[in-house]
């Protein structure tokens, strides 16, 4: 995947953190600490944005539709 360079301002201790990370050979570079640590957090998002919208449900009504004339379309249903 082609990677694309930026400027990041952040906070003196947040950069103090990052480079012990550094420092300690966990990370090989500030560029991969941070682009794991914006990776983690838009899964997270995008995580909780389907929490959200699946809390927005009502089980009931969905239950319902699922089952739904579901016993007239199970013979026209292919053969496994």
């Amino acid at each position: 995947m082609a990677k694309a360079k930026l400027a990041v301002t952040m906070d003196e201790q947040i950069l103090a953190e990052v480079d012990s990370l550094v420092r300690s050979h966990r990370f090989p570079n500030r560029s991969r600490v941070i682009e794991l640590a914006v990776r983690e957090k838009l899964d997270r998002l995008s995580k909780s944005r389907l929490a959200d919208q699946c809390s927005l449900l009502d089980p009931t009504f969905e239950q319902s539709m699922a089952e739904e004339g579901i016993g007239e379309e199970i013979d026209q249903w292919p053969a496994y």
